[in-house]
């Protein structure tokens, strides 16, 4: 046999990685012809969509924006007059279409993903009819907000009979005219529980047999008019004559915050300290001077045994009594049983 030399194993040698360089280099120019720019490229594809409302009438010249996920500025067209739009040549890819209409709100849609050549018909919801906002400034005046607020007061009663009219829940509340004033006295002193609790204040000073008239039903009747014209003559003094003309709120304004001591203070120290209709604190003149007042009146129709300083001085401090227990009463037991009260705060 013919041996082969070493010259011929190099030639075979060439030969062999020759063939193997031709068969790479085909293999890598097929793939350069893959990524030529004249290669096909993917079908695009169309997006389209109605637009109706809620009665499912369309909704014509509604603005519709396509935007990619590749995109720098969106597509935009409107809806024909049967609501219809449709977007052509959309390249494949992630997209969302919002559409706006005047009246309406904005819908957007959920992502689309879009493929080669695929032709999607969008499910557009019904449009909603836009909210409407408006913002609408009323003037009211002091009196007329005053005057609001005492009808409320007027409803204000202790289990829902008896008249706890002269309370305010309201610690911003406006100040009151001398009308409204006079408009509370009067509420409060022709109120039928008024009455009805005169004549038990009566029958309890007939079984006292105090002050000095005699028993039976005449002694009754003066005894009732003299509890009622106490109390009368208190109010319309203390609560609207005085208070229109020093300017003063004759109303005790519920703290119901911040500790016990705190509010029992400011129940005990109203009768001597009130609120101007300036809202700022001022010494109650209106109110001591509406004691003083009925107390010096009383020894014009009481019973001469029962005159003089001592019947003056007794109902003064009485009348300041009872005010400050009824205050202390206010603040801590009655807001609970005033119907209206809750409501108020």
């Amino acid at each position: 046999m013919k041996k082969i030399s070493i010259v011929d194993r190099r030639a075979w040698l060439f030969l062999v990685l020759l063939l193997c360089l031709c068969a790479s280099g085909n293999s890598t120019a097929q793939e350069q012809l893959t990524l030529l720019p004249n290669a096909p490229r993917p079908e695009p594809g169309i997006i389209a969509g109605t637009v109706i409302d809620v009665n499912d009438d369309a909704i014509p010249g509604a603005t519709v924006a396509l935007q990619g996920s590749t995109r720098k500025s969106p597509r935009t067209l409107a809806s024909n007059d049967n609501g219809f739009f449709e977007f052509n040549g959309v390249e494949p890819e992630t997209y969302h279409v919002k559409i706006s209409a005047q009246g309406f709100s904005d819908w957007t849609s959920p992502e689309i993903a879009l493929k080669p050549g695929q032709y999607v018909i969008l499910s557009v919801p019904r449009l909603q009819i836009a909210t409407a906002f408006t913002s609408v400034t009323v003037g009211y005046s002091a009196e007329e907000i005053a005057t609001e607020q005492v009808k409320l007061e007027e409803k204000q009663r202790i289990f829902g009979i008896i008249p706890n009219f002269y309370v305010s829940y309201d610690q911003n509340a406006a100040p009151l005219t001398a009308k409204l004033k006079f408009r509370l006295a009067a509420k409060v002193a022709f109120d039928p529980i008024t009455f009805i609790g005169v004549g038990i204040a009566a029958g309890a000073e007939q079984a006292g047999d105090h002050p000095n008239y005699p028993q039976g039903w005449k002694g009754f009747g003066q005894r009732y008019g003299a509890a009622y014209t106490n109390g009368f003559t208190d109010i319309m003094i203390g609560g609207a004559i005085l208070p229109s003309l020093l300017h003063q709120d004759p109303r005790y304004f519920y703290q119901g915050r911040g500790t016990t001591k705190s509010r029992v203070l400011h129940a005990v120290s109203f009768p001597f300290i009130c609120r101007g209709d300036n809202g700022r604190l001022q010494p109650n003149y209106s109110t001591i001077g509406g004691d003083l007042g009925s107390a010096a009146i009383a020894n014009a129709y009481y019973p001469a045994s029962n005159r003089g300083l001592g019947l003056f001085f007794g109902n003064f401090l009485i009348g300041t009594g009872q005010r400050a227990a009824a205050n202390l009463a206010q603040e801590f037991i009655l807001n609970r049983v005033t119907h209206r009260a809750r409501h108020q705060q």
